[in-house]
């Protein structure tokens, strides 16, 4: 998903590393919850501030990733054609989502046996993981159920269906010269309005009205896509696709300013004191509360992914190697980083410290496994050439 190396944009790489490495901070979190939600495992220190610190994550991490999807999606389609575009997706998508369902589903499915053991005494490591194996055996039963990589599943759908109004629009020459120009109209007028964030909150906070649950729904339980998560995945996969057609615009859109701050956080205190009323389904104003945390929620998503790139932009616009290294590492890191994060968190569990030096090691840990893998078995190997577009050389060991 990045472009060659002369031609990187390393604030967008940046971004889009610190999206992925998110997602392994959000996960890490889950056992430090206050509450019991079915995760592998509770720990025995637990804070409601991980509760807010998750709700402000999870709304914004994969759309900000998406969005930078689709910017890079169409530089790949626009400087090289369809077809080596349609290649790339099956070689760097279809693939990995193939293969690593298949390699962590058993270790993730031990990894969660572990963790209900260990919360009733002692888990029983060696059977855990024959289990997990053995699971194997219920295809095509759970097909989708049992890991993180359902995101590489909407990936291929957007970018076909990207494809999909592409050809369509193109089979008449005239509709498809209207179209594009009311599409860049649009695209140059939303990205240079303050109105911006409010214009793009409202068609999202209308899919989050269908949500089966406040928020965004994880769609892990069916290869029958969720049409709601789909379309909220898809605005922004197809905004960074026409925000890549007029490049400057990407500046203008995730330009810092104070009003955009402010919005950011009004909303965010808005979207958590609406929170508290999810559950209460009798309130008398239960709809309009849910409309209200919706447009909060929405709004809060998209000033949070706009001023992402804008301090990326601001920090990291320049070439670095360190940033390259990372934001090539990155892909791994969210692929392999799961079945890691809950046996450390089992390993922690029950240790008599702070949940937030544990939630702090168990990422550290997370982060510093993956990358050493990374860079002996996979950075120099025909996966690294996979998942990267290229074999790059080692760091750690040459």
């Amino acid at each position: 998903m990045t472009s060659q190396i002369n031609s990187r944009l390393d604030y967008l790489d940046a971004t889009r590393a610190f999206a992925l490495i998110l997602g392994i901070i959000f996960h890490a979190s889950l056992s430090f919850m206050p509450i019991f939600i079915g995760w592998a495992v509770m720990d025995i220190s637990t804070s409601s501030v991980v509760s807010i610190f998750m709700m402000i994550i999870h709304s914004f991490r994969l759309e900000l990733f998406f969005l930078i999807a689709g910017f890079f999606s169409h530089m790949k389609l626009h400087s090289e054609g369809v077809q080596p575009f349609v290649k790339s997706r099956i070689v760097r998508i279809a693939i990995p989502f193939i293969i690593g369902w298949l390699l962590l589903r058993p270790l993730i499915v031990s990894a969660w046996i572990m963790g209900a053991e260990s919360m009733r005494g002692e888990a029983n490591i060696l059977n855990a993981f024959k289990s997990g194996f053995a699971s194997l055996a219920d295809l095509p039963k759970d097909l989708l159920i049992g890991t993180h990589l359902w995101f590489l599943y909407y990936l291929l759908l957007v970018s076909a269906s990207v494809l999909l109004v592409r050809y369509l629009v193109g089979l008449h020459k005239p509709t498809q010269h209207k179209f594009t120009q009311l599409a860049d109209s649009m695209t140059r007028w939303i990205s240079s309005s303050r109105l911006a964030i409010l214009v793009f909150a409202a068609p999202t906070a209308g899919c989050l009205w269908f949500m089966n649950h406040w928020g965004v729904d994880t769609p892990d339980k069916s290869l029958t896509p969720h049409v709601a998560v789909l379309l909220v995945y898809g605005g922004f996969f197809a905004f960074g696709w026409l925000l890549h057609r007029q490049a400057p615009l990407m500046a203008q859109f995730a330009r810092l300013t104070w009003d955009k701050f402010l919005l950011c956080l009004l909303a965010i205190i808005a979207t958590l004191l609406l929170s508290s009323f999810e559950m209460k389904l009798a309130h008398p104003h239960y709809p309009l509360l849910k409309i209200g945390f919706s447009v909060s929620y929405a709004i809060m998503m998209w000033s949070l992914v706009s001023l992402t790139i804008g301090l990326f932009k601001r920090l990291f616009d320049c070439p670095s190697k360190t940033v390259r290294y990372v934001a090539d590492a990155s892909y791994w890191l969210y692929l392999i980083h799961l079945p890691i994060v809950i046996w450390l968190q089992i390993a922690f569990a029950e240790l008599a410290l702070h949940w937030s030096i544990k939630l702090a090691a168990i990422c550290v840990l997370t982060i510093f496994i993956s990358i050493v893998l990374y860079d002996l078995f996979i950075r120099a190997t025909f996966i690294g050439a996979l998942l990267n577009g290229k074999r790059k050389p080692r760091l750690l060991a040459t």
